[in-house]
């Protein structure tokens, strides 16, 4: 993949598109530091700065005011340019991968620029397209504005089987939908001739072109060096988790679960980076099923780690004798669990199992099976709120335990997957809620939305997972904001001094007894005095099965920034005659050395074992 364009790419259409949100939202009158009123209203039209707009605009206009003034002007400018830079790369991903039932950017007629979205306008039934307006704006010449009737009708089809990323058009962001993208020099240049077409069928570029979009801010946030709002805290800890590093995470967790339950399976011949046991072994997790294991990333960004757990489960599915057809929904269904803070990076890594669900099953389309991707958000309740809505479906039902799992999301951006839900088995009392009919009473019908909700998210953070696979974010002291900062303090007082150390001791709870726990995390847990306390948990408690010692430069993409890390499984469980396989790559140079070095070391381990492995 080149990378050089894929960043080229990425910071080409964030600028276009933020230039031309900020134009449309002048169009309508709303400035940084002005916005208009609207003057006059008539049945047909509206007047705002002197100036007549449609009537059918004046609500859109009206909630992007009011979003404005809650959250900012370059904050709300920001989440629209990134909504529709979303849309587009799906669409444009799709495209490239033949996923699309009409091409929307580019024609598939070679030497002809104008797209076929707009050729085919009238064989576009699938959309759902009123025929009488197509006719009326081609008959007048409205190319662009029929460009856009059809862009949105689109989004909208597609939010029939991606939710996630193509909610229904019908808000305020379709007020500041680019302009003018079948001239030339427009948003489609970028799009059709950036990245090459071999590139866009790559999964893994979905990642990669997200990390470059939140690039800049990241490091514009990190030159500041002050402590990062819940808001921020998604840019500057987001980290793309090179293909490598996440095999020999998935390969020696996920697929160590496999080979132990299933000797005679050849999946580590597919394995690059899987270090087989020097005995046999009979202390384990047990599965009897590939149905049952469930994976789960709990700071999963783009989902670079999942789709990589999805390829080796559909190798686990094919072995046992599933219909390769049925696999990929299976998949979905029950083995793929991802959490995020962040609502963008969530709905990539929802599209990206899609996708590779798509793949597998070209007719995956036809019944889609939503990826189980949570994004938490925060859920709080007024004042006697929560107390109005026991009495009303019955107070005996909550214990002090679910009450407070229940009120614990106030800050669920700035927490996240730190959270510790303080009530068990809730999909049972969920399902038992989901049943109360409230509708009756919107007040109390609004609280039990949320209820519902909080339940919903609290589930993702209960201890169930077979197998846990994270990159998690890494930010020191310094970065924590006061609330993060007291919240560590409280209840992570053995690893409070970093969050990736947090997440280490964090999802070591959220594993199974005797599940399996692999990370890539800062180094510094393995020498500091800060971490002692946590350092003697893991070998008095559980059982490092495998280290690989990165050191400084294992992520060529982070440029200059030197992060020095190690990787890891450990098994939930104390073995302590156990031998663990340590491997030493601090003195690779480069991204590229390590990865050598770690690839030898492991065929070197399968040649001593008698294993045939490809050097």
């Amino acid at each position: 993949m080149d990378k050089a364009r894929v960043l080229q790419f990425s910071d080409s259409l964030r600028e276009r598109l933020s230039e031309e949100t900020k134009k449309r939202a002048a169009f309508y009158k709303i400035f940084p530091k002005e916005i208009y009123e609207v003057e006059s209203e008539f049945e047909d039209s509206v007047i705002i700065g002197g100036k007549p707009y449609k009537k059918d605009i004046a609500d859109q206009r009206k909630v992007l005011v009011g979003e404005i003034k809650k959250k900012g002007y370059e904050r709300v400018v920001e989440e629209i340019t990134y909504t529709w830079f979303n849309r587009f790369v799906a669409i444009r991903f799709m495209e490239a991968n033949g996923y699309m039932p009409v091409r929307v950017f580019s024609s598939g007629t070679e030497g002809k620029k104008e797209p076929d979205i707009l050729t085919r306008a009238l064989d576009l039934s699938f959309l759902n397209v009123d025929r009488g307006h197509i006719l009326d704006l081609k008959s007048e010449g409205k190319e662009e504005e029929l460009y856009r009737y059809l862009f949105f009708r689109l989004c909208n089809f597609l939010h029939e089987t991606m939710p996630f990323m193509f909610e229904e058009i019908s808000d305020y962001t379709e007020l500041l939908f680019p302009e003018r993208l079948l001239h030339t020099d427009s948003l489609l240049e970028d799009l059709n001739d950036i990245i090459s077409e071999e590139d866009w069928r790559e999964t893994e570029i979905i990642g990669w072109i997200y990390q470059d979009y939140i690039a800049k801010k990241k490091d514009r946030l990190m030159a500041a060096k002050k402590a990062y709002t819940p808001d921020q805290i998604p840019a500057v800890t987001q980290l793309f988790t090179p293909k490598w590093i996440v095999q020999y995470l998935v390969e020696n967790s996920l697929g160590r679960l496999w080979m132990l339950n299933r000797p005679n399976s050849r999946l580590f011949e597919m394995m690059d980076y899987y270090i087989m046991p020097e005995e046999k072994e009979s202390d384990f997790l047990r599965i009897s099923s590939p149905e049952e294991i469930r994976v789960c990333d709990p700071a999963c960004g783009s989902g670079h780690i999942l789709v990589y757990a999805f390829d080796l489960l559909y190798e686990m599915y094919k072995e046992e004798g599933y219909i390769e057809s049925e696999i990929p929904q299976t998949i979905l269904r029950n083995n793929l669990y991802g959490i995020e803070i962040d609502k963008r990076a969530g709905s990539l890594a929802a599209f990206a199992l899609v996708m590779k669900a798509k793949r597998k099953n070209r007719k995956f389309f036809e019944s889609p099976v939503q990826p189980n991707i949570c994004v938490l958000e925060n859920i709080s309740f007024d004042e006697g709120e929560f107390e109005d809505y026991m009495s009303a479906v019955g107070s005996n039902l909550f214990s002090s335990g679910l009450k407070e799992t229940i009120l614990g999301f106030t800050e669920a951006d700035n927490f996240g997957s730190l959270i510790r839900p303080s009530s068990t088995s809730l999909s049972d009392i969920r399902r038992m809620l989901n049943e109360k009919n409230l509708s009756s009473s919107l007040i109390l019908y609004e609280t039990h939305k949320k209820v519902l909700s909080a339940l919903k998210q609290a589930e993702y953070l209960e201890p169930r997972y077979h197998v846990v696979v994270a990159n998690p974010p890494y930010m020191g002291n310094k970065g924590l904001n006061e609330d993060l900062k007291k919240f560590a303090k409280d209840y992570y007082p053995d690893s409070k001094s970093d969050l990736f150390a947090m997440f280490i001791e964090r999802n070591l709870d959220l594993s199974m007894k005797k599940g399996l726990v692999a990370m890539i995390t800062m180094q510094s847990w393995m020498f500091l005095s800060s971490f002692e306390k946590l350092r003697a948990n893991i070998l008095d408690n559980e059982t490092i099965i495998t280290m690989a010692h990165m050191g400084p430069r294992a992520f060529d993409s982070i440029g200059g920034e030197v992060v020095s890390t190690t990787a890891f499984v450990i098994e939930n469980a104390q073995h302590p005659n156990y031998r663990g396989a340590y491997i030493r790559l601090v003195d690779g140079r480069n991204e590229s050395e390590k990865m050598e070095a770690l690839h030898e070391a492991v065929v070197q381990s399968a040649g001593l074992l008698g294993l045939q492995k490809e050097a």
